[in-house]
Order: structure tokens, then C-alpha cells, then sequence
């Protein structure tokens, strides 16, 4: 069976208080309950007896009896006779986590999220007199409500959308395709009509969303002839100097390779073209635009126009 060790881990912390709440169970019934083989159970059960408190001395270790009839009985389970809990810090983070999924459209099984919720809320807050902060995300309820029809009975939306790249409003057709949550916030995925590719809305920048008669188009192609389903975002690749390179641990690039004339080559995801032209810019001279050539051109003809603004030539 392949495991992780963060998966064994999280089995033999629930296993002890369980086995208390059974006692006299086999190790093959145990085994069934925690959807392991037997031996896995066994080998677990090794482990614990010989785990304890600081000292490690005999009456500081877990004493489990199950080597003589296979009939399991904890007689000593030191710290771990009960379940963990979450610790108050945990427990908001886990809330607000939820919270915020629960108010972005697209969801499945909202109930379900706002239920475990309410359950975290209530058990971390007994005993205490601290509440638990409100989760507001700022993507109006129309919108949300929008959304959630589009991409459940597959028909396109209608969106007035405020650009991050440039100071207007900007209304189009799209047709719906997936959510991304990147670092809490929300983000639409569509095949935008209007540009005749796919693009990326960020749901809190969405002024109003409309849901539209029209049916699904046909499913759109790559230059392959395949189904394009990766919803990837636009990748820059840059040839950048020394100077330069922070910009792969801030913008979660990679390195692609290195060459001896002290250039390093990186990919960059990007949001838009614009947004990689700002980027390029503003590294005045330190990095190279190599695809995609979109993005060059765009850089190119911003550069000529800066220095067109000038009277006389620029060495």
C-alpha cells in the first residue's frame, strides 16, 4: 500500500483514543475500520508502544497489548486519550478559509461547507470569549447567483468587467469553463468572445454579470486538434541579468537554464500582456522578452514610442 507519511501519521494520533473507545476489538476488525492490512496495523501498533513522553522511560512509553491473542487493550495511552484538538489559531484559520469558499460561486456542495463551519465555530468557541471574526469577500451575491447558473447549466455570461490594466470598463460575452481560488481570491476562467481566447476574471473586479439565452458553443480546439481543457495561464520566458533574477522567488517563476555571458533564462506566469509589458519595463535593460512574441512586439513598440517622445536621439 502506498502511504505518505503525513497520512500514517494522522491514523496513528486517531488511533489510540479509538481503540480506548473499543477496547477488546481484534487487530483484524481495527485493521477494517481504518481501511488498512492487517500486518500495516500491526506495524502501527510497534510504532506506539514505543512512543511516550520526555524520559522514555518504561512508564513513560504508550503500553498496548495485542501480540498474544490479537485482542487489542490499551493499558497506558499517555497524552493521547483523547482526540486532538484544533488549537484556537487552527481553528479561525480553518474558518476563515471556509468561509470565504462558501461565498464564492461555482460551488458544489455550499451547505455542506457552511455546516462544518458552523461545527469548528461552535467547538473551538466553547470556553472562550473571543469571537470569531466575520468573512466578508466582496464579490456582490448577483454576481455569485450569475455565475453559479452559468456554469451549472453550461450558458454564457455577460460581464461588465473593471480592467486591472487600464482605468475603463469593459463589456463582454464569455463563455464559462472553470473557478481557480489562488490565495483566497476568486478567479473565472472563460472563453472570452469578444478576444476569441480564453481569459481569466477576477471575480471581485466583475461590476455585474447577466446570464445569457444563448447555448454552449462547440468545444473549442487548440492548433493540435485536441480539446483545449488546461485553462494554463500565459507564460512568459525572459533571459534576465544578475540584477534582474529576484523576479523568479516574487512572481513564483522558474529557472529554465543558464549560459555563461551571465544571462539565466526563467518562465513567469503572467495575468495579460500588459501586465508582462509593466513587468519587462520596469527591469530597465535587465531582462530580454523570448516568448512569447506577442509580448515582445509589445514591449518593442512601447520602447520606440518612449523614445519617440524624446527630441533628440538616445545613445
Amino acid at each position: 500500500m502506498n502511504e505518505n507519511a503525513g497520512g500514517r501519521l494522522a491514523r496513528l494520533l486517531a488511533l489510540v483514543p479509538w481503540l480506548i473507545a473499543h477496547d477488546g476489538i481484534t487487530v483484524d476488525e481495527c485493521a477494517d475500520h481504518f481501511g488498512v492490512p492487517a500486518d500495516q496495523l500491526e506495524r502501527d501498533l510497534w510504532l506506539l508502544v514505543v512512543c511516550g513522553v520526555p524520559g522514555y522511560g518504561p512508564d513513560q512509553l504508550v503500553d498496548i497489548q495485542f501480540w498474544d491473542d490479537g485482542v487489542i487493550h490499551v493499558l497506558d495511552p499517555q497524552t493521547l486519550a483523547r482526540p486532538l484538538h484544533l488549537t484556537h489559531e487552527e481553528a479561525v484559520t480553518l474558518l476563515v478559509a471556509l468561509r470565504m469558499l462558501a461565498q464564492l460561486p461555482g460551488i458544489e456542495d455550499r451547505d455542506a461547507i457552511v455546516t462544518a463551519a458552523a461545527k469548528i465555530e461552535r467547538v473551538a468557541s466553547e470556553g472562550s470569549s473571543e469571537r470569531f471574526v466575520t468573512i466578508q469577500v466582496s464579490v456582490p451575491p448577483e454576481v455569485t447567483r450569475a455565475v453559479d447558473e452559468a456554469l451549472s447549466g453550461g450558458r454564457d455570461l455577460r460581464l461588465v468587467y473593471a480592467a486591472a490594466t487600464r482605468d475603463e470598463l469593459t463589456e463582454r460575452t464569455v463563455k464559462p469553463e472553470r473557478l481557480l481560488v489562488v490565495d483566497g481570491i476568486g478567479y473565472l476562467e472563460a472563453y472570452c468572445t469578444s478576444a476569441q481566447a480564453r481569459r481569466t476574471f477576477r471575480l471581485d473586479r466583475v461590476i455585474s454579470a447577466t446570464v445569457t439565452d444563448a447555448a454552449p458553443g462547440p468545444e473549442r480546439h487548440d492548433e493540435t486538434g485536441t480539446p483545449d481543457i488546461s485553462g494554463a495561464p500565459l507564460v512568459a520566458v525572459l533571459d534576465v541579468r544578475p540584477a534582474a533574477r529576484w523576479i523568479v522567488d516574487v512572481h513564483n517563476g522558474s529557472v529554465v537554464s543558464e549560459d555563461e555571458g551571465g544571462w539565466t533564462r526563467v518562465e513567469i506566469p503572467i495575468h495579460s500582456l500588459d501586465w508582462g509589458l509593466r513587468l519587462a519595463l520596469s527591469l530597465r535593460g535587465a531582462a530580454r522578452v523570448v516568448q512569447p512574441p506577442e509580448l515582445a512586439a509589445h514591449v518593442v513598440g512601447a520602447a520606440r514610442a518612449a523614445l519617440a517622445a524624446y527630441p533628440d536621439d538616445v545613445g
